[in-house]
Order: structure tokens, then sequence, then C-alpha cells
């Protein structure tokens, strides 16, 4: 081999392996972003006011949910739905069910799981901020939030609901009203609050006031 051959074959090797190691970083740069493009939007906040990552409610979590929903009837709404479980399993039990969730690939998701399940045509799934939305023809509201959220979100439900309305919270209960029931230990404690009764931490008065005669 001459002297000139010798100098340029270390050179190509070295080419050859920075392209290889590029090649190599912009595999594995591809791959991160298509990671992080499919996940972002299930673990993404679904809740603008306060940070509510998508957490997936627990098997007891939604046996207890059906079980506050037992002897119940009238349409039914789930506040930050996620991926649709507690809506499918309602609607399963005969409910007209309806999701609201901010998180558009996570409606998707759960209109799939609906039409797969059987139940598409007893649920709805909608993308929206909670807070942007009157929940006060539903009889049956379930909530999955965090302490930040549920005093605003209590005083919001008092405002629209009707005095027969049943809220259930998952994992976090509200900080005034006193539950009728709770079900449940631990993170898969779930309490019903029925509004009918007085709770007598600044809610407001169900019953109509008697006349007074002049």
């Amino acid at each position: 081999m001459s002297e000139a051959g010798a100098r340029e074959s270390p050179q190509r090797d070295g080419e050859g392996r920075n392209r290889w190691g590029l090649l190599v970083t912009a595999a594995v740069g591809s791959s991160l972003v298509a990671l992080y493009a499919v996940a972002t939007p299930f673990v993404a906040p679904a809740l603008r006011k306060v940070c509510l990552p998508f957490v997936p409610a627990t098997a007891a979590q939604i046996q207890n949910v059906l079980k506050m929903l037992e002897n119940r009837s009238g349409p039914l709404v789930d506040i930050g739905s996620g991926d649709g479980r507690i809506v499918i399993a309602a609607a399963k039990m005969g409910f007209k069910a309806v999701g609201y969730e901010l998180n558009p690939w996570l409606v998707w998701y759960s209109r799939y799981r609906a039409w797969r399940d059987g139940v598409h045509q007893n649920t709805r799934f909608y993308i929206s901020d909670l807070w942007k939305v009157s929940f006060s023809h539903y009889r049956n509201i379930v909530v999955f939030g965090v302490p930040q959220m549920m005093p605003q979100l209590e005083k919001k439900l008092e405002e629209e609901l009707e005095c027969n309305a049943r809220i259930i919270a998952c994992r976090f209960p509200f900080p005034c009203w006193v539950p009728d029931h709770t079900v449940g230990e631990g993170i898969d404690t779930v309490w019903a609050y029925d509004l009918k009764h007085s709770r007598g931490c600044e809610t407001k008065s169900l019953e109509i006031a008697p006349e007074i005669e002049s």
C-alpha cells in the first residue's frame, strides 16, 4: 500500500464513523420526538386552572362509583373523563352518560372504546374546559379532581345543580360538603353528596322561603 493510501484509509474510517454517529443520533432523536408526541396528550394537564394529569381510574374506584349509582336514574356526567372508563361503565348500567375532557386525544380514544364496547349510542364525549360548561341538567355527577380545584368546583356545582343531584367525588372529597355516603379505602375512596340535604358550609338554601302575609 502506498503512503498516500495509508493516510487516506484512517481518514475514510473516521468519516464513516462520523456518519454512523450522525445517523444513530438522528434515529434516537426522531424516536424521542415521536414518543413525546404520542405520550404528551396522555400526561398533559387535563384542566387548565389546575395541574390535573391523566391518571386512569382503578378497577376498585370504578366499582365504588357504580355502587354510588345504584338505584339512581337520570343523565350522568363525568367531569374530566380521561379515557372514558367511568362513562362507559355507567352506560353499561343503563345511564345516558357524558364525559367532558380537555385533552382531544383522550376524547377520541374514549369514543373508540365506547364504540368497541357497544355503548356508543348511550355515551357522548366532548372536548371542553369544565369551567366553561354548565352541568345544570345532570342528576349524577362524577368528579376525579385534585385538592386545588375542589373548593371552586364545589361552588360552581352548588350554583348550577338541582336539589335532586348526586355528586360523586373520587380520590379527594369536597372541602365543605358533608358526604352522605362513603365507600372504599385509600385512593379508592369515593364520597357521595346529595344536594337535597343542607350542607351548612356556605351552601345555598334549597328550601323555598314561605311568603309573609302583610
